[in-house]
């Protein structure tokens, strides 16, 4: 691989979204990689908008700004508008794989299984909701990654507070039945599912300081699947990623329940690349260290 080829290489992280300290150490962790690797590249920091993507000359962009602005599609459509490749998936799939209820909309008409739902707007809308599923449910932000406001429901008294946790991040909700069983991610690179994660937590669920701060979150790799289960975890995965359309690399969230059956709960077309993300550790499993796979993933947006 020539990095010549790659001319000045944007990465674009920060911006303003509830994932923005996150999105800055993922930024900051690529480009100290590609510029180890040779790549010239240099970081952009989206806090100001698209201002300081014409400010600033480049060839093309890593795109490592997580959440609204830098996954959803907006910054695909810019980026796409001025003529430059990027990392990842394309417009339609960055949109559609940012709102939780599109992604299961799709999944669910491509026949692969994940969770019954409901969309919310008002807490009576919930209610109804957890008296046709009843309890245990998960109440979610439709547009936020990272678990950011999310809550565990486990009786009705907190069905009010977890509606206004949510209602803070998003005006559009869902709720969800709670699948009891094993947690595990996958990542996709290109066309390959790479090794699955196994996680646990001693937390409610994997939420937000799980997955980026707490010591006592713990990951299994290998992920203590049989050979054939895991296979059967990166198919599924495979097939929820190329459902959206997606391209280039993403991580699939998935539970296993008691009966072994696999449920999709969320696809990330912009993962987390921090110390604590699960990309590089699937890579790592995969014989591809961090600066071999932030090449691979800039290769890919050729």
């Amino acid at each position: 691989m020539n990095k010549l080829n790659f001319g000045r290489v944007a990465v674009i992280y920060g911006g303003t979204s509830a994932e923005r300290e996150v999105s800055l150490e993922s930024g900051t962790s690529v480009l100290k990689a590609l510029q180890a690797a040779g790549v010239d590249a240099f970081g952009i920091d989206l806090k100001d908008g698209v201002k300081s993507l014409l400010e600033t000359p480049f060839d093309r962009a890593f795109i490592a700004l997580h959440g609204r602005g830098g996954e959803d599609g907006a910054l695909q459509g810019a980026l796409e508008l001025m003529g430059k490749p990027y990392t990842g998936s394309g417009i339609l799939a960055s949109a559609v794989g940012m709102n939780k209820t599109s992604t299961k909309r799709i999944w669910l008409a491509q026949g692969l299984p994940t969770p019954e739902f409901a969309t919310i707007e008002t807490l009576h809308d919930l209610e109804n909701a957890a008296e046709r599923f009843g309890f245990p449910l998960m109440i979610k932000p439709a547009h936020e990654g990272s678990s950011i406001g999310m809550s565990k429901v486990s009786a009705a008294k907190d069905l009010a507070p977890a509606f206004s946790l949510a209602r803070q991040f998003d005006g559009d909700m869902l709720a969800e039945t709670f699948i009891k069983g094993r947690e595990f991610t996958c990542a996709i690179l290109g066309d390959q599912a790479l090794p699955v994660i196994g996680l646990s937590t001693p937390h409610v669920f994997f939420d937000y300081d799980a997955k980026y701060k707490a010591a006592d979150t713990h990951y299994q790799l290998p992920c203590g699947l049989s050979a054939s289960e895991e296979a059967a975890c990166q198919a599924l995965s495979l097939k929820a990623y190329q459902a959206l359309g997606c391209k280039g690399w993403a991580r699939v969230d998935l539970m296993m329940d008691e009966q072994g059956r696999f449920w999709l709960l969320e696809i990330n077309t912009v993962p987390g690349m921090t110390s604590h993300s699960l990309v590089p550790m699937a890579a790592k499993a995969a014989g591809l260290d961090f600066g071999a796979l932030v090449s691979r993933i800039l290769e890919l947006s050729i």
